[in-house]
């Protein structure tokens, strides 16, 4: 055993308990972080046009801060972009996080010198809570990668721009960098299928042992090792046994990728955002991931359900409830104000708190009112796919508004790897699921509002495709499991089978 993975497992430990002691005493320590919030940014041309030197409690906050999505926080970012300092937070941010924008081009979200470390000390914090908890460091051992966006940046006036997996790439800590692929030069490549092909080429003759990334273009990954070699994963990687990612619930990618590796390895859960990093997988017997309550940031809950009301309740950690839905709303040491990252989240585990993410605030279907969201269809699919020979690569829901015969239905765009038998009777199997978890899906069925849901299946490779087309294959790019238009559905109908 090498001096590196002999020392994770007391630092591991000290680390663990560090965390505990402030998740076990969550309300308390946001407080804490609250008043350093405002404290801290009293002085911003945000903080003095909504007096935060008169904000002495949450309650004050709430009254002087209103929800605000990027569009609405814009004209402070716009300052930014300016290089205009002490806007949203004390002085010029470090970095700005470049990711797509859905209304007006680019978004770009500071990364400043008091939350970047937020972001690596999290990730580095999830790994050492999988040593505390299994006493494994055998992944310390070999190579690990991670796949992610090139880490080349350009300037904004002075302020270095790119994507938040790249900008982190400057930051791998020296004990892990011997040990990290791919190379910078293949990092740097932008073309992803170009960018898989080079991976493969440094790491095949490697022991690789951590693969991290999005599933979905892991999976990808995986699937050229096998053309090239005719072997699984696994016996190409004998000694791989931890799979870390997020941006997608991995259920269901979870029988692809056993498939794919030949056997089962340890995975991780990460809620990482360019906004923050909100959340890890704490445990791998606990449900959800661990919310970060000491990690720059103070978090707020919507009820979901009136997300869309004049005025929502907004309530803090210490006032949700197991089993509810909510948007998830921002603050933060990069000086983001009551903003709306855009996701929903629903509390597992109160003491400590633990979340899974359900979805999208805005990725939903309700074209009849149902509200429809994205936990619910996983579950659905992932509960008729667990333990069967059916294997799915990649889908997408929208609704059918107005079909050519009979009531409208939600359709479901599924690329099997492994297609059911009866295609017809799965779909009868994922709607009664569905029906069972959303009371309002049901009674639409009931009432003959909706017919039961209909699946098109989409040739091989067909999901890659569409991504492609639009601009979106790699890196942090992933297709939205729910959609209440016909966007995507139109687009993805050019790759149905017949």
């Amino acid at each position: 055993m090498s001096i590196k993975a002999r020392l994770a497992k007391p630092y591991a430990e000290y680390i663990a308990r560090k965390i505990y002691k402030k998740s076990l005493r969550a309300a308390e320590t946001q407080q804490q972080v609250f008043a350093r919030l405002i404290a801290e940014a009293a002085h911003t041309r945000f903080g003095q046009d909504h007096h935060f030197h008169e904000i002495n409690n949450y309650e004050d906050f709430k009254r002087r801060v209103p929800v605000r999505d990027y569009e609405a926080l814009r004209p402070y970012v716009d300052e930014l972009v300016k290089g205009t300092p002490d806007v949203l937070w004390k002085g010029k941010p470090l970095y700005f996080a470049k990711t797509s924008g859905t209304t007006s081009g680019a978004k770009y979200i500071p990364l400043t010198k008091a939350s970047m470390p937020t972001h690596i000390s999290a990730a580095k914090n999830a790994l050492l809570m999988y040593v505390q908890e299994t006493q494994r460091t055998d992944f310390l051992e070999g190579k690990m990668i991670f796949l992610q966006g090139s880490p080349e940046m350009e300037e904004k006036n002075g302020i270095k721009t790119g994507r938040l997996s790249g900008i982190s790439a400057h930051y791998v800590p020296p004990y892990l960098s011997s040990n990290r692929l791919p190379s910078w030069e293949t990092n740097c490549i932008e073309d992803w299928e170009d960018k898989v092909e080079a991976i493969i080429d440094e790491t095949l003759d490697e022991d690789m042992r951590l693969i991290s990334g999005i599933p979905s273009w892991v999976q990808m990954y995986f699937e050229r090792i096998i053309a090239r070699t005719g072997k699984k994963v696994g016996e190409v990687f004998p000694n791989f046994n931890l799979f870390v990612y997020g941006g997608v619930n991995f259920e269901p990618y979870r029988n692809k990728f056993e498939k794919l590796i030949g056997r089962q390895v340890d995975t991780i859960e990460l809620y990482p955002a360019s906004e923050g990093f909100i959340a890890f997988q704490d445990s791998q017997e606990a449900e959800g991931m661990l919310l970060l309550v000491d990690n720059g940031m103070f978090y707020e809950f919507i009820p979901a359900d009136r997300f869309f009301e004049e005025a929502p309740p907004r309530l803090s950690i210490d006032e949700v409830a197991l089993g509810v839905n909510y948007a998830l709303i921002l603050n933060t040491n990069a000086g983001l104000w009551a903003y709306n990252i855009g996701d929903t989240v629903e509390f597992v585990s109160l003491n400590p708190p633990r979340v899974v993410v359900t979805g999208r605030i805005k990725h939903f279907i309700s074209a009849f009112g149902e509200h429809v969201i994205g936990k619910e269809v996983e579950e659905a699919l992932h509960s008729h796919t667990q333990g069967t020979s059916i294997s799915v690569s990649e889908f997408t829901v929208a609704p059918q508004i107005n079909p050519k015969e009979g009531l409208p239905y939600h359709e479901w765009f599924i690329e099997f790897e492994e297609q059911p038998e009866d295609l017809e009777d799965f779909a009868r199997k994922i709607d009664a699921s569905l029906q069972s978890q959303n009371t309002y899906y049901l009674d639409l069925i009931a009432g003959k509002v909706l017919q039961p849901l209909k699946i098109v299946p989409v040739a091989k490779g067909g999901f890659k495709e569409y991504m492609k087309s639009v601009g979106k294959l790699g890196g942090q790019n992933k297709v939205p499991r729910l959609s209440n238009d016909r966007r995507i559905a139109d687009a993805l109908a050019a790759f149905r089978l017949v």
